[in-house]
């Protein structure tokens, strides 16, 4: 009888441990999104970007992908942004889907623009970036495929 109330409370002890291990892990990362002001920006491809991805300025999260959506029209991928309020991005700024490594997610890379006029909530960021395909890149890789004309050759 007291084997079972021994493996009882080890097994509790077990559950309580990694309860607070998922409690510690949770709030040391930064999963949240950021409140802020509400940015759009229409790309042609939106490969691997999901709502909740930061949005980064030099590596640093300032924001966060709330949505995405496609315009019916003009059939452009279009993602909602929110910029942490102290950020104010110059109108010329741009954006970019980029990997967060070899195997990592994707995020929103923005890169400031250098006018003094900035963009207001709810404006769009203009100059964009689709996210690119590695499948695309290693299939021009191994089959040598490229984007240049052929050349015929000369004739004798």
């Amino acid at each position: 009888m007291s084997r079972s109330i021994v493996e009882t409370l080890m097994g509790a002890f077990v559950l309580a441990v990694a309860i607070a291990f998922v409690i510690f892990a949770y709030g040391r990362t930064t999963v949240a999104t950021v409140s802020g002001y509400e940015l759009l920006a229409k790309f042609t491809r939106l490969d691997g970007l999901n709502p909740g991805a930061d949005v980064r300025i030099g590596g640093i999260k300032v924001g966060s992908v709330v949505s995405m959506s496609l315009d019916p029209i003009s059939f452009m991928a279009i993602a909602r942004l929110t910029i942490d309020p102290s950020y104010k991005l110059p109108v010329d700024s741009s954006i970019s889907v980029v990997s967060d490594g070899l195997l990592g997610g994707k995020y929103a890379s923005v890169e400031p623009g250098g006018m003094d006029e900035v963009i207001a909530p709810g404006g769009e960021i203009q100059y964009t970036q689709s996210s690119i395909l590695l499948e695309q890149l290693i299939g021009k890789l191994v089959f040598g495929e490229t984007d240049k004309p052929k050349e015929e050759a000369p004739k004798p």
